[in-house]
């Protein structure tokens, strides 16, 4: 029987992205018999438009979340020689991804883990806000109410001051806005603070600006896709 193999298949971080989904990407979904996704509607709506001759109930699928990782599934499609593609949400998986599951239990069990260039909206973001990209660490979600949000800020402007690094994290789009009131109200003047909003789309806006420059010309970026970066010398 064949060895299974891994493939971690970078998706679109923006609907309008397609064209940074590199061609060979359509190759490896091509070799794949089994696929675990995130979300299988747009997982399904993605692949289809990297190969529109894709005949989508040919393929098994599984759902990966969170809470409710598919293991079992999982290990048995090894065990079958299945060649597998993982693919999250929005980005590359393992990233900020519940796929790093999976993709633990595969190197576990000595499988093939190959994982393709595509998109990745902490990197891209990081690359093009200026900040310190020698030394940098991504929080995820900060805290959703005060007194923690206030709290989380103000330690990773600390800690970003006393390491030298850039913060990088996001937040649910239609909290967006309050989040960077939280940001201004509560970060130093000098500090610099990067939003980074429609990365790969045709709106894409990647500004750096101190937060006293923010808190003149506040931006309004309700319900649109967003990461952020924090640097504090």
């Amino acid at each position: 029987m064949a060895k299974a193999v891994v493939y971690l298949i970078p998706s679109l971080l923006h609907e309008e992205g397609i064209s940074s989904i590199p061609p060979f990407i359509t190759d490896a979904v091509k070799q794949c018999n089994v696929f675990f996704v995130e979300n299988e509607r747009t997982a399904r709506r993605y692949l289809k438009q990297l190969w529109k001759e894709m005949v989508i109930d040919n393929y098994e699928w599984h759902v990966v979340r969170e809470n409710e990782i598919p293991a079992e599934q999982f290990k048995q499609k090894i065990k079958e020689g299945k060649i597998i593609g993982i693919i999250s949400e929005a980005g590359c998986p393992g990233v900020a991804d519940p796929g790093q599951q999976l993709v633990n239990i595969a190197q576990q069990m000595n499988i093939d883990v190959k994982p393709l260039v595509g998109p990745s909206s902490i990197l891209l973001a990081l690359m093009a806000s200026g900040m310190n990209g020698q030394q940098f660490q991504f929080t995820g979600y900060l805290p959703i109410k005060d007194p923690e949000r206030t709290k989380a800020i103000k330690e990773l402007e600390a800690e970003s001051e006393k390491k030298n690094c850039t913060q990088i994290f996001i937040e649910t789009p239609y909290r967006n806005n309050q989040l960077i009131d939280a940001i201004l109200k509560n970060c130093k003047p000098s500090t610099q603070f990067c939003i980074a909003v429609d990365i790969t789309g045709n709106t894409e806006s990647i500004k750096t600006k101190t937060i006293a420059e923010w808190r003149m010309n506040k931006p309004d970026i309700h319900k649109r896709l967003a990461i952020f970066l924090l640097y504090s010398y």
